[in-house]
């Protein structure tokens, strides 16, 4: 039971800091009647330490240690001491459900926090495994967070420079890892397991308090029962791709129509990653995909910071003080800061959550005086917050890219930062995008037709759907320029498409509710209504019963958290050589190891160690320099330093790369066939052989001249 215990002790830590951040929390959602916004109270604990010692050590006032996060949340503890105390003071809204009634709902919340918690933990305790995809990445960057004394941190893959990536939510997970003082290769899977938790206990909040806000007099029982649906389909749906289930199937990235393939149900022609590579040269993800593949990327650290965005834009949008001047700026102010936290986090979410926000100021204020003015102070705040970031950060975005450009404008090659590529010319068929995003647009539809009769839901969730299908139609039209000729709209696709399965997520559950809660004559209309969305709903239920047996198998495997446990038996050596590292080395000193491909095993000792080594994973690091040069010219002097018989130019590449110790393990021996291990001796010393003896590390001498 020893990972019940490790899992219990990492959530003790969130309930705590959450608990303690509950009376701002209050302040902000004053009018969540329903559960006063309790389950953002750990989302914001969390972005506010996490940032408050990101400030702090980036200017180099506070080091990034555990000691120094517990005097940051103490002093959080006053401020919310201070503000509760202000809160009891004043008299109770007659108008809100009863205080008991509301306790009940927290600790319901909690239960269902908890809840989820330990099933998505058990979930990845089938495989727990910190590999493929692009974990490294993701877990060389903790890694190197957890090393870090000061701010920006080390890259791992490309000595001496900081990460030149959106590494916030990364800063989040080693600050969770620090606190409760968590293996990180078991805390990188709880971290999952809690943004999981907290994307459920969030997306519920919203939407039992959109229900209540508009609809007070509907039984606790029947929101909450809403609330579980929004939550699944946010955090566990899909889309409509589950219809191939019915089909023959079809090959791999050569999408046949489903409607020429159609057959009886036949589940084993199904295969969930299709779901998110449908549209070729194209990615379409969403967060229960994610949630599978367990890759801790920013998209899904940004997940909780979203859903409080999205929350607070909604108690924007109704309040009954949008005229009163010091409210209007608290909040403008605090949108600029959830703005730059989502562009640390994963830049595409900055812009799309400036413009929602701008949209919604448009619409409550018009041209005026206070849309400009809201706006300059968002913008603004925005930029004063992520300037800790932005400070040591190169976009390696090089202009917007249109798609199916004319001929003269490809001629002319580029204006300002619209660039105009000759053969980028992508669209996507209409029954494709259907197949995607059929599900949200029929409940737009749906959300036409009632909104008549539902006057007060009409302009947010209006707004909603329609800045959600905006997200969507902008591929077909422009895509932000990077790194890759086929799939150059794939990284535009992915993220834009990402935000709006959450926004139109939460959009389509209220349409349901509003399609349950309307009395059309003759009643036929409303059963027709209800049937068309529980047969789409049914297609977008069903995509984690095939995603997850078939990542995680039955389900039936010993639990196992520790995500660097495969090791022991793919590469027993490198575990051990990982761990005297990780045991005897506390500062980040360069380290030297096979160079390979992304995706691959290599890399994994600077990965899992957080140890800057010469050069990794050449595409990732192509996209975040901009060039294919930076580890390209680099990859002939890893080499020269492993086979090298010249004894001096080996010193000479030690010396320019500052390398401390240099690892000589079964890849190694594999890449470079004329390796040259006797010379290690001369410039260094011999200071760990694994049990097998297939692995070493030389500590290179202080001078090895």
């Amino acid at each position: 039971m020893t990972w019940l215990f490790t899992s219990l002790n990492w959530y003790f830590y969130i309930l705590i800091i959450g608990l303690l951040f509950f009376p701002l929390t209050k302040k902000i959602f004053s009018r969540f009647s329903f559960d006063s916004g309790y389950p953002f109270a750990k989302t914001l604990a969390v972005i506010f330490v996490s940032y408050a010692i990101y400030v702090l050590g980036t200017i180099k006032f506070l080091e990034f240690s555990r000691m120094n996060l517990f005097l940051i949340i103490s002093v959080f503890l006053l401020l919310n001491v201070i503000l509760g105390r202000s809160q009891r003071r004043r008299l109770q809204n007659p108008n809100e459900d009863s205080g008991q009634a509301r306790m009940t709902i927290i600790v319901f919340e909690e239960i269902l926090f908890l809840a989820s918690f330990i099933f998505w933990t058990f979930i990845r305790s089938q495989e727990p495994s910190i590999r493929s995809l692009e974990k490294f990445m993701d877990f060389g960057f903790m890694n190197s967070i957890l090393r870090s004394n000061y701010f920006p941190p080390k890259d791992i893959w490309y000595t001496p420079l900081s990460i030149n990536y959106y590494y916030f939510g990364h800063i989040t997970g080693a600050f969770l890892i620090k606190l409760t003082q968590t293996i990180p290769a078991v805390g990188y899977n709880l971290m999952l397991a809690t943004i999981f938790a907290q994307g459920v206990t969030q997306v519920f909040s919203i939407v039992t308090n959109i229900i209540k806000t508009y609809s007070p007099k509907i039984k606790a029982l029947t929101t909450i029962i809403y609330g579980l649906i929004g939550a699944y389909i946010v955090n566990l749906g899909g889309n409509l791709h589950t219809i191939y289930l019915f089909t023959k199937g079809y090959p791999n990235e050569k999408p046949i129509p489903f409607w020429e393939i159609l057959s009886k149900y036949n589940p084993s022609s199904y295969w969930y990653p299709n779901a998110t590579r449908f549209i070729p040269f194209t990615i379409h993800e969403f967060p229960s995909y994610s949630y599978v593949v367990a890759d801790l990327h920013g998209h899904v650290f940004d997940i909780p910071f979203v859903l409080l965005t999205i929350s607070v834009l909604f108690l924007l949008f109704t309040s009954k003080k949008i005229l009163n001047s010091k409210f209007l700026i608290l909040n403008s102010i605090l949108l600029g800061f959830l703005t730059a936290i989502h562009y640390m986090t994963n830049a595409f979410d900055g812009p799309i959550y400036i413009l929602l926000t701008i949209i919604i100021f448009f619409f409550l204020f018009g041209l005026s005086w206070k849309f400009i003015s809201s706006f300059l102070i968002l913008a603004s705040s925005f930029l004063i917050f992520s300037w800790p970031f932005s400070a040591h950060f190169t976009p390696f975005v090089t202009g917007i890219g249109v798609n199916c450009s004319p001929e003269f404008l490809t001629n002319i090659g580029r204006i300002g930062p619209f660039i105009f590529e000759k053969g980028n010319c992508q669209a996507s068929p209409l029954w494709m995008l259907f197949v995607l995003w059929g599900f949200f647009w029929v409940n737009f539809i749906l959300f036409l037709i009632v909104k008549k009769q539902k006057k007060q839901y009409n302009n947010l969730f209006l707004i909603l759907f329609s800045f959600g299908t905006f997200l969507i139609i902008i591929p077909e039209f422009f895509y932000i320029k990077d790194i890759y000729p086929a799939h150059f709209r794939a990284n535009t696709m992915f993220k834009l498409g990402y935000q709006a399965f959450m926004i139109m997520g939460i959009a389509s559950i209220i349409t349901f509710f509003m399609i349950k809660q309307l009395s059309f004559r003759p009643k036929w209309r409303n059963l027709i209504m209800t049937g068309v969305w529980t047969l789409f709903f049914f297609f977008v239920a069903v995509y984690p019963f095939f995603s997850v047996p078939s990542y995680y198998g039955l389900l039936n495997r010993p639990i196992e958290l520790d995500g660097a446990k495969w090791l022991e038996n793919d590469y027993p050596e490198d575990k051990e050589i990982i761990d005297f590292l990780n045991k005897n080395e506390k500062e980040q000193p360069v380290i030297l190891e096979a160079q390979g491909d992304s995706y691959t095993d290599y890399e994994r000792i600077s990965a899992m160690t957080g140890l800057p080594t010469v050069a990794g994973w050449w595409v990732h690091e192509w996209l975040w320099r901009g060039s294919s040069d930076v580890v390209g010219k680099r990859i002939p002097e890893v080499v020269a330093l492993y086979q090298s018989k010249d004894l001096q130019e080996t010193k000479n590449l030690v010396e320019k790369f500052k390398i401390k110790y240099i690892i000589v393990s079964r890849l190694e021996k594999q890449k470079y066939e004329e390796l040259q291990e006797a010379k290690f001796n001369i410039l260094g010393r011999l200071v760990f052989k694994s049990s097998n003896g297939l692995g070493a590390i030389y500590q290179i001498n202080q001078q090895p001249y």
